[in-house]
């Protein structure tokens, strides 16, 4: 298997790399802000499936198909970048509903609840591209040929990542399920965020719109 220095290095750089802000980390804070802590872990496992769905396929060769074909990864990020403006948009109108709601006195609408926020997590992440191209450009530059099969050294090492990439957005569900709690007394405060991590959403899918295939 992989040498433990470059295992090291490994889960250093992909420690690195789940602590940045993407798709998945603003969908989990906005879904941990709009219904709790269950809908925010649920949403964080659903991006975690959603990733491992590109290691295998990358570990099968699929998202190197995929990736070398412009008309293939074209339509693959033009329906993820659809899906996530459609979820960002989404979450910024139910903010600005709830808030009206409860300046009337109403009842906020229910939440979606944890299997709908796992579903959407796992489309979230399995329609984005630029996941495939990162996997297929970072995996095998850690990948020894010579220490058995490659591909059973690509899942592990991806595996490694999304787990680190998973529990990154379960931090992220916890943080955000305590600012949800401190200010419940604020629901204002709580409408800005959720209409924050909506507009963020809308804009990264139109970053992901005009990403271009990269070169082979």
């Amino acid at each position: 298997m992989v040498d433990p220095t470059q295992l090291t290095v490994y889960v250093a750089a992909a420690l690195l790399l789940a602590m940045t802000p993407g798709p998945g980390i603003f969908y989990v804070a906005a879904r941990t802000l709009a219904g709790g802590r269950a809908e925010g872990v649920a949403s964080s496992f659903g991006t975690g499936v959603g990733g491992m769905f590109h290691v295998v396929a990358g570990s099968l060769g699929v998202s190197a198909i995929v990736l070398a074909s412009a008309e293939l990864f074209t339509i693959l990020k033009l329906i993820g970048a659809a899906y996530l403006v459609w979820i960002g948009v989404r979450t910024f109108r139910a903010a600005r509903r709830d808030a009206a709601a409860a300046s009337r006195g109403d009842g906020a609408a229910p939440p979606m609840g944890p299997r709908r926020a796992f579903r959407e997590g796992v489309l979230i992440e399995a329609l984005n591209p630029k996941t495939a191209a990162f996997f297929l450009a970072f995996i095998p530059q850690f990948v020894d040929p010579a220490s058995g099969s490659v591909a059973l050294q690509f899942v592990v090492l991806g595996f490694i990542s999304v787990s680190l990439n998973t529990l990154a957005d379960i931090v992220v569900a916890l943080a955000a399920n305590r600012i949800r709690q401190g200010a419940a007394a604020r629901p204002y405060l709580i409408c800005r965020l959720r209409e924050a991590s909506g507009a963020l959403m809308a804009a990264l899918g139109f970053g992901l719109a005009l990403a271009k295939r990269p070169a082979s």
